[in-house]
């Protein structure tokens, strides 16, 4: 498995309710469910090489 980056994050305390909320709803953390929202908007906006969108999906 990739070693993950670690990094601080300020976030608005109302935006964090909904994404805590959201996240209780797929059954993931707040921390899994942010790393799943950007990388499918990354995917989305074509940013991502499809090889490396293959392997992101297969982790």
């Amino acid at each position: 498995m990739a070693k993950k980056k670690n990094f601080p994050l300020r976030i608005d305390p109302k935006l964090y309710d909904i994404l805590e909320s959201w996240a209780k709803d797929e059954f993931r953390s707040v921390n899994s469910h942010l790393e799943f929202l950007l990388r499918e908007s990354i995917k989305k906006a074509g940013r991502l090489p499809k090889n490396e969108a293959k392997k992101m999906d297969d982790e």
